[in-house]
């Protein structure tokens, strides 16, 4: 490949993004970046994470030069750059010109789980914490751009048959695919920003995606009205998405 690919893949939390950053690093080609607009998150909203003050000092906080290194050079000279996003890290007062210049790809999951494994990690979140209604408006900026959906990931999809979703998704964003993407050696990464104390304790202990597990998601009235309002962001974006075999699921 002549021209680099830095792919940006624009996630909520609670999703497989982590174990998905783990696929993408461990092929070989490919430079991870660990959510690089966390810190410009947590100034601008003041958001209380665990570990907030280690990671604020861990990164630029400005979004306008994160942006500008995201789309310059990639490090090591590699010719993938894979980039972990969380969608609601970009704040309102963001443009959004700089998507043009990285290949934009979407993790959804289903507002349900991501609520119910929210609230029993870090109690009730707000809505805007939750990152679908983000995502959409992402969503929306890339398509009107390339003319057509940006590639859209389910985490279910995913983690019912990986090669499946993973072999379309490398062609579509123009790199080859290789198996290396689904297994891994376990343990935490240089690359895992610092927070991952905080969060990544599964994932270090993974070696693979997960098999796909129903998950218990019978919610307290407020945590169901929160789901509820999520969920038809959610369902516009499943429309789109690659299901297993490449195959377009809506239009």
């Amino acid at each position: 490949m002549s021209d680099p690919v830095r792919i940006a893949m624009w996630s909520g939390p609670r999703n497989i993004s982590t174990a998905m950053m783990r696929a993408w690093e461990n092929r070989g080609d490919t430079t991870v970046t660990d959510e690089p607009l966390y810190a410009h998150y947590l100034v601008a909203t003041g958001a209380p994470h665990p570990g907030r003050e280690e990671v604020i000092a861990s990164q630029d906080r400005d979004w306008r030069r994160v942006a500008a290194w995201l789309t310059g050079p990639v490090p090591d000279g590699r010719p993938v750059w894979y980039q972990k996003h969380m969608a609601q890290h970009v704040t309102g007062e963001m443009d959004l010109d700089w998507l043009a210049r990285l290949t934009n790809v979407f993790l959804i999951r289903s507002p349900d789980e991501v609520v119910a494994s929210f609230a029993r990690q870090r109690g009730r979140p707000e809505v805007w914490e939750l990152g679908f209604e983000t995502q959409g408006r992402l969503f929306d900026a890339v398509a009107a751009r390339i003319g057509e959906a940006p590639p859209v990931l389910d985490a279910r999809d995913v983690l019912l048959d990986p090669e499946g979703v993973l072999r379309p998704l490398c062609d579509r964003v123009g790199v080859s695919f290789t198996e290396r993407m689904l297994r891994w050696p376990p343990g935490p990464r240089e690359s895992d920003g610092v927070w991952a104390r905080h969060w990544y304790d599964a994932v270090n202990r993974s070696t693979g995606f997960a098999p796909y597990r129903p998950r218990e998601t019978a919610l307290a009235d407020d945590l169901r009205r929160m789901a509820d309002a999520c969920r038809p962001h959610y369902e516009r974006l499943y429309r789109w998405r690659c299901a297993p075999g490449g195959e377009l699921a809506g239009s």
